[in-house]
């Protein structure tokens, strides 16, 4: 199922965080962000569930954002499941799933998804790494809508230069 977590609802309430909220932020965080907020907890070799391991997904897309699906190909996806080192068999599991080839990044993923987890440790990270992520995402976002602006073109009607629809509707 596809989620938007580019943009919310206008009306959305702000809610607390919530783990897919956190893990697409991972997904799409800079490595040097993430190295530098998981420093102090990347010393350890995780125990692995699943040592991180590179395939390919398919990705669906809908005709005007609305219609049918239809498959519109094939994406690079690394992924992994991890256990904090010493943690007890029923400490919490962190997962991460990476468009790319980084199993670095799908690691520390992941490290981060089983750190947030505990809630002694989410206003730390939410500080030190999930913050600085959504500053760099904006970012890039609003260079993507400047880009996008710079080639924007305005094409004008006979009906817009002559005045509009007012002037047709006193000629009839």
């Amino acid at each position: 199922m596809f989620h938007a977590f580019d943009s919310s609802a206008p009306n959305r309430p702000k809610s607390p965080l919530t783990r897919p909220d956190w893990m697409a932020l991972l997904a799409r965080a800079p490595m040097p962000v993430l190295e530098a907020a998981l420093a102090p907890h990347s010393s350890a070799a995780p125990r692995w569930l699943r040592a991180p391991e590179t395939g390919l997904m398919m990705v669906q897309g809908r005709a005007g954002g609305t219609g049918e699906r239809f498959n519109l190909g094939e994406v690079t996806v690394t992924r992994c499941a991890l256990r904090l080192p010493g943690a007890t068999p029923q400490a919490p599991v962190g997962v991460a799933y990476v468009m790319g080839r980084s199993h670095r990044h799908a690691q520390l993923a992941a490290l981060a998804d089983a750190l947030l987890q505990d809630p002694d440790q989410q206003p730390v990270l939410e500080a030190q790494l999930l913050q600085p992520v959504r500053e760099h995402l904006a970012h890039e976002q609003v260079q993507r809508q400047q880009r996008v602006q710079s080639t924007k073109v305005e094409f004008f009607t006979v009906a817009r230069e002559s005045g509009g629809a007012d002037d047709e509707e006193e000629g009839a």
